[in-house]
């Protein structure tokens, strides 16, 4: 059964705090995140000296096991000392976006669609996250610049989707996001606007009802594309905050990482698929680890990957199984990965 929330769905969490006390009160400290899951540092192998500090909303702390040094959650958050090994093949930009950079805030990599870096923020540090060494500073455009990015999308009549990211591109508020959208409903040729967001996961209470409205009101289609790795991830609370986007008319997807210890297992993922599909949402991609510096000991031997995918084919239905794909640099679209042929 499809999880429900109240129809007077207010974007609050448990403790009917808003939104924005949870971005303002994350954990950035590793022994008071160790603190609240019963461990000490002889637990796990930490490194909490890096640029890429630990960041991790106190709802999503909540789901995770205590006195459990694997948990699957814990594991996408602690800094560890493997992200200082430097490794052949990975590098600061694995998907080469500076070369898609059309403007500041503006890239276009494939074809009919743009991305825009709307928001350099977000309210956790997953560590194997691509843009991790992005320099937000000097690709973000000023509010007064944007307008040049709104007149490049409107000058290319190829464009018809535009997706909102960053950072986060729910971390904005919703009067800066309304601002945005606007202008981009205003261009004739678009036909479809996407968000790629991790907050409706980390922060449920960021589906508040001034975004609802935004988005169901909106000349555009929206769809909206979490991030959850593990069904652990997907609470409740989760997914009473989702229920309303739905009645929004807003299309869910989800797209995940496949991670070493994290995810890298069949009943993990089967159990992912299936929680979301209880929450209404589909499965979209599984992605193989983005090859970024820092984030090698997240990747999954390629042989492990196929056996993985063979067996979501096997014990799911078509419609459960997210497309397994790779992102490579300046290639036209998301490379999906073949099956080996059998022998």
């Amino acid at each position: 059964m499809i999880a429900r929330s109240p129809a007077n769905w207010q974007g609050r969490d448990a403790a009917g705090e808003p939104w924005q006390v949870a971005m303002q009160t994350v954990i950035g400290d590793v022994d008071e995140l160790l603190g609240l899951l019963g461990l000490s540092r002889s637990d796990v192998d930490i490194d909490d000296g890096q640029a890429f500090a630990l960041r991790v909303p106190r709802a999503f702390v909540a789901r995770m096991r205590p006195g459990r040094a694997d948990d699957p959650l814990l594991r996408q958050v602690l800094p560890r000392m493997a992200e200082r090994l430097p490794l052949p093949g990975f590098s600061c930009d694995p998907l080469a976006e500076a070369q898609a950079m059309r403007l500041p805030g503006l890239l276009h990599k494939f074809h009919g669609r743009v991305l825009l870096i709307v928001s350099g923020h977000c309210p956790i540090h997953c560590r194997y996250c691509f843009r991790r060494h992005f320099p937000y500073a000097a690709m973000q455009p000023a509010r007064a610049e944007w307008q040049r990015v709104f007149e490049c999308i409107a000058g290319d009549p190829s464009i018809s989707e535009v997706i909102l990211s960053g950072g986060d591109p729910l971390s904005l508020p919703d009067r800066q996001l309304q601002w945005l959208i606007d202008r981009l409903a205003a261009i004739p040729q678009l036909r479809r606007l996407r968000l790629h967001s991790r907050l409706p996961v980390l922060v449920p209470a960021r589906i508040t009802p001034q975004l609802l409205r935004l988005l169901g009101d909106c000349r555009l289609p929206a769809s909206l594309v979490i991030h959850a790795n593990h069904a652990q991830e997907l609470d409740d609370q989760v997914a009473a905050a989702l229920a309303p986007l739905r009645r929004a008319g807003v299309t869910l997807l989800n797209q995940s990482v496949l991670l070493a210890g994290v995810n890298d297992r069949l009943d993990d993922l089967c159990a992912l698929s299936e929680r979301l599909f209880g929450i209404g949402v589909l499965p979209y991609y599984l992605h193989l680890l983005d090859r970024v510096a820092g984030a090698g000991h997240f990747a999954v031997a390629e042989e492990r990957v196929h056996e993985l995918h063979a067996g979501l084919l096997a014990h799911l239905p078509g419609y459960l199984v997210p497309r397994l794909v790779r992102e490579v640099a300046q290639a036209s679209s998301k490379v999906p990965l073949q099956l080996p042929a059998a022998g």
